[in-house]
């Protein structure tokens, strides 16, 4: 395995100059109030290497220059800091912190299991999880994680073998079948990821009850952004009558999933929008506020799928740009809506919808979801 992954591309390791931000500390001690969320989920991708070119990809670069090791573990104490700083605040009360790791194709750096490594090693701190499409996942690399304890490891799959190897290269659909029935085996909770859009939306039924057949956790969706290498698929976003169609699709599929005997399989609606068909609590976006993304270049983002820089952690602080950053602050505003949404029933807890959507379409995450039929 270890070939294999060094062979995927040159790595070019890249040790920050890191200024001196202030410390959690004396952040702590010149703030009277702080916002404290209940959770914080930290997407990482730790690289943006990948031997795979997806075609709705939001990445637009694959280039090989990521943090060195010492800065990722620079960056993890950072995080680990603002959990603590929120846990004294909070009386000892800890707020819940996860990590989901992932690129590119995180397997390709060949630090890959240390980081893991440091995580279960911090598990006091925080959960974690892995998002790969799977190429390097084999009985070995797959015991390795078993042993790491993840939350869960996440796949994706787009459709039906033809359809999945049309959008993420020929024979890949047999791979990641092979991937999934690893993990599963050696006993690590799997996630199946789908992306839709008019080419394949209809193909979910077919990717939930192969989900179901390999016993795996989750089936989950979420709408195409056509962002970074993936902007050239504008073209195929859902209509909000298509985003309708695509949710009743999904419900049908969570039915058969709930009425199936000895099912396992969880298919989740709790994404933008799907409360419409699928019922529950409205979800809404939570970029910036307990979530954030970190690039391979230690760039803070409130979602990978809403590219906006608000800081990088080699030069300030996780905790600074958390309290600081006007968009990460902006977002966590919940009075903002566009005033297209402030009649709506659901404006409180809906917030817009898809803000990442949003903000590919038309640069505003505060404008409504292009695709909400309301």
């Amino acid at each position: 395995m270890e070939a294999a992954v060094e062979d995927a591309a040159v790595v070019v390791a890249v040790e920050a100059v890191e200024d001196r931000p202030m410390n959690t500390t004396e952040y702590n001690e010149s703030k009277e109030e702080l916002y404290i969320p209940r959770t914080l989920l930290l997407q990482w991708h730790i690289t943006e290497r990948c031997n795979l070119r997806c075609a709705h990809c939001y990445q637009e670069s694959y280039s090989g220059k990521e943090l060195a090791f010492g800065n990722l573990l620079r960056i993890l104490e950072q995080y680990k800091d603002l959990l603590q700083l929120w846990r004294a605040r909070r009386q000892g009360q800890p707020v819940r912190g996860h990590i989901t790791v992932t690129g590119g194709e995180p397997f390709v750096r060949t630090d890959f299991f240390d980081l893991l490594k440091t995580f279960h090693d911090n598990r006091q701190y925080f959960t974690f999880a892995v998002l790969t499409n799977g190429s390097y996942v084999n009985a070995e690399s797959a015991r390795r994680l078993s042993d790491l304890e993840p939350s869960f490891v996440q796949v994706s799959i787009e459709g039906t073998r033809q359809t999945h190897d049309t959008i993420r290269g020929r024979g890949n659909y047999e791979r990641t079948v092979a991937a999934v029935k690893h993990l599963t085996k050696a006993n690590i909770r799997t996630f199946i990821s789908f992306t839709a859009h008019r080419d394949n939306f209809r193909e979910f039924i077919d990717v939930a009850r192969l989900g179901m057949k390999l016993g795996v956790a989750r089936v989950w969706s979420d709408r195409l952004i056509p962002s970074g290498s993936g902007s050239a698929l504008a073209g195929k976003m859902l209509t909000p009558e298509q985003t309708l169609e695509f949710f009743e699709i999904m419900k049908a599929a969570q039915t058969e999933a709930n009425e199936s005997w000895f099912n396992k399989t969880e298919i989740a609606m709790h994404r933008a929008l799907q409360f419409l068909v699928g019922g529950g609590k409205p979800y809404h976006c939570t970029a910036g506020d307990s979530l954030i993304t970190v690039q391979p270049n230690g760039d803070l983002y409130p979602c990978r799928r809403m590219p906006i820089i608000a800081g990088n952690l080699t030069k300030q602080s996780l905790t600074e740009l958390y309290y600081e950053s006007e968009i990460l602050r902006t977002l966590r505003d919940r009075t903002k809506l566009s005033d297209r949404c402030q009649s709506c029933l659901y404006a409180t807890f809906c917030r817009g919808g898809l803000k990442c959507l949003s903000y590919a379409i038309t640069k505003n995450p505060f404008s409504p979801d292009p695709a909400c039929p309301l």
